[in-house]
């Protein structure tokens, strides 16, 4: 796998998502840039980083989790 491949597979597998205007969350841009091979690698990074962060949670919540209660609770 290239730098430029490494770089979009994490890119993919971070929990950060933007938003559209109507507050909806957007897929990563680069997701469409990986082949096959690229978004199985980027599926299972993102398995191992939200297991990661559940360990490292005080509640045992991965960042996907905290931010979908934070937003329920607004």
């Amino acid at each position: 796998m290239t730098r430029e491949e490494e770089a979009l597979v994490e890119a993919v597998a971070s929990a950060y998502r933007e938003r559209g205007v109507d507050g909806g969350v957007r897929g990563h841009p680069a997701f469409h840039d990986l082949d096959a091979a690229g978004r199985r690698a980027a599926f299972q990074a993102a398995l191992e980083a939200r297991a990661l962060e559940r360990a490292l949670s005080p509640r045992g919540q991965s960042t996907t989790v905290a931010a979908v209660l934070a937003r329920l609770r607004r």
